[in-house]
């Protein structure tokens, strides 16, 4: 199968599109992946400055949407449904991922793999952030700075949601206030 690897640490510049072996399903859920999210963790696992250095080479990615291959009986998902899930930082940019129970959602058909294949690591961290760290009270004002990114565009979306009053989006030139209205 193709997959996005990392074989020397150089940058985006360094990965390479090459073919490796499916991963066995050591009983976790099969995935034909439809799409895989990049983000700036990306970038920084390509040139070893993320906090966690996988041993090289490895196939970047930590978010995927797909269909189901094969999953195991008391699996949350069958054979066939659509999914999103999390390979918890390596191994989305391949055409088939194994993925533990825990890490794999249904992708309801409105959802398109492309935009589920970006949901689950940024909404996630969001929810951590305002839930968790900042405690978000219901009524309270969020601001938002990089509104116009993957982590600030979720925040537009989950903080109101969360029952933030007034959210505040803050972006660096005007061709990304547009982006951040469409946010929300």
């Amino acid at each position: 199968m193709r997959a996005i690897r990392v074989t020397r640490l150089g940058g985006p510049e360094s990965v390479e599109l090459v073919e490796i072996d499916e991963p066995a399903d050591d009983g976790g859920i099969v995935v034909d992946v439809h799409a895989a999210g990049v983000a700036f963790l990306d970038a920084l696992l390509t040139r070893g400055l993320y906090q966690y250095k996988p041993e090289l080479p490895f196939t970047l990615g930590a978010e995927v949407a797909g269909v189901v291959r094969s999953a195991p009986a008391d699996a949350p998902v069958r054979a066939g449904d659509r999914v999103a899930g999390l390979t918890m930082i390596t191994g989305a940019m391949a055409e088939t991922v194994v993925l533990t129970p825990d890490r794999v959602f249904p992708l309801p058909d409105s959802v398109s793999f492309e935009a589920g294949a970006g949901l689950l690591f940024n909404d996630l961290t969001v929810y951590f952030a305002l839930t968790v760290r900042a405690r978000l009270a219901r009524g309270e004002s969020v601001l938002v700075h990089g509104a116009a990114g993957g982590i600030g565009t979720s925040t537009l979306r989950l903080a109101p949601a969360l029952g933030a009053g007034r959210v505040i989006a803050v972006v660096s030139t005007e061709d990304k206030i547009e982006v951040a209205k469409t946010a929300g």
